[in-house]
């Protein structure tokens, strides 16, 4: 039943590499207007009015604050920037879809979601991963049973750039997987544990690999890299009966099922009469409807917002990966040591700051947040 009848008012804040891509969803999705783009870059701005002139333009994020017409906020800008505006936002009592990661502690993450329950507004996070169909259809083929046992999940997320001042690799590519992982195994992590290392800024790391522990004897693998030479985006999620492979990259076949498996014998008396083996079946790929996710995630927010939906990335799963993204700087700090996930501290350990837990997501320097 719909609560709201009239078309949702929103503004974008942020136009440099990921805003424009919003921009031009929100523009697509039903019961939804434009009104405002927000940048601080005059030279951003005059790009956005040629693409679209019959929207208004500002450099100051606080008319959108004061833009009692306005119902909802997207916030597209840098990391450093999320929580403060995020913030800004709620309190002026408007919706806020903030890209990912949501904050940069869990500190921060937590007040938002607090205030956005305190405030009654929809608060939801870019895991825009959720909304691919072939992430949703590999949902539906792990909990039909169809792979067996889930027994561990390997993804690997890897390019050349695009290089970051305010956060490292894990931060800005990880939680695209962290969130598909959280979301296929509809669990959180007991523990998590990252190394890594710096080749062009000795402050911030460019490759790193992230170890997830979860009940059942299940993990994950999370490799990211700014320095690969090839783009890659692929999962393998690994059954007791079946194995999946999901490429991203691919324009048609995103998801290939392999009949594939290792056999150990139930009944053996001697070490000499033990075998495994190899079980190797059809591979086969399964249809999926091609929908592009970014305006699936669009429309879910404005679905949200006129009380149709409940978010499937609200700002309570958006802090989970905050709290991954913490422990995992932590572990890098304790060069690669066990960060338990399992206490209500979720990663902190005895004494520590969680703000000087965030590992590359460096302060905001000496610009207001408030002029995007």
């Amino acid at each position: 039943m719909k609560t709201m009848a009239r078309v949702i008012k929103v503004g974008v804040v942020g136009c440099g590499y990921w805003g424009p891509n919003l921009i031009r969803n929100l523009r697509q999705v039903s019961d939804c207007s434009l009104k405002v783009i927000c940048d601080m870059s005059e030279e951003r701005l005059k790009h956005m009015r040629k693409l679209h002139h019959d929207v208004a333009t500002t450099n100051n994020f606080q008319d959108l604050l004061q833009d009692v017409e306005l119902d909802a906020i997207v916030v597209a800008t840098p990391v450093r920037f999320h929580f403060e505006m995020a913030k800004a936002a709620l309190l002026a009592g408007k919706h806020v879809f903030v890209e990912k990661p949501i904050a940069r502690t869990v500190d921060e993450a937590e007040e938002l979601v607090a205030l956005a329950e305190q405030k009654g507004l929809t608060l939801m996070v870019g895991h825009t991963f959720l909304f691919s169909p072939a992430v949703r259809r590999m949902k539906e083929i792990i909990d039909s049973g169809d792979i067996g046992e889930l027994q561990y999940i390997s993804a690997r997320r890897l390019n050349l750039g695009l290089f970051q001042k305010d956060i490292n690799v894990a931060w800005d590519l990880a939680p695209h997987d962290i969130s598909i992982i959280l979301h296929l195994l509809d669990e959180k992590p007991s523990s998590v544990s990252c190394q890594g290392s710096s080749h062009v800024n000795r402050h911030i790391e460019d490759v790193t690999m992230m170890y997830l522990t979860f009940n059942k004897n299940r993990c994950a693998f999370i490799q990211n890299s700014w320095l690969d030479p090839k783009k890659v985006r692929q999962m393998t999620v690994v059954g007791s009966r079946r194995m999946i492979v999901y490429d991203d990259t691919e324009p048609l076949e995103k998801l290939k099922i392999y009949d594939a498996r290792v056999e150990v014998p139930p009944h053996y008396d001697t070490f000499a009469e033990f075998q495994y083996s190899y079980h190797y079946g059809d591979s086969y790929v399964p249809y999926i409807k091609q929908d592009e996710p970014l305006k699936l995630e669009c429309q879910h927010f404005i679905d949200c917002i006129r009380g149709e939906a409940t978010p499937i990335t609200g700002g309570k799963a958006g802090l989970e990966v905050v709290r991954i993204l913490e422990a995992s700087s932590l572990s890098l700090k304790q060069q690669g040591q066990a960060v338990n996930l399992s206490g209500s501290g979720g990663g902190k350990t005895s004494g520590s700051n969680s703000k000087d837990n965030a590992n590359g997501a460096a302060a905001a320097g000496g610009r207001s947040v408030l002029a995007a």
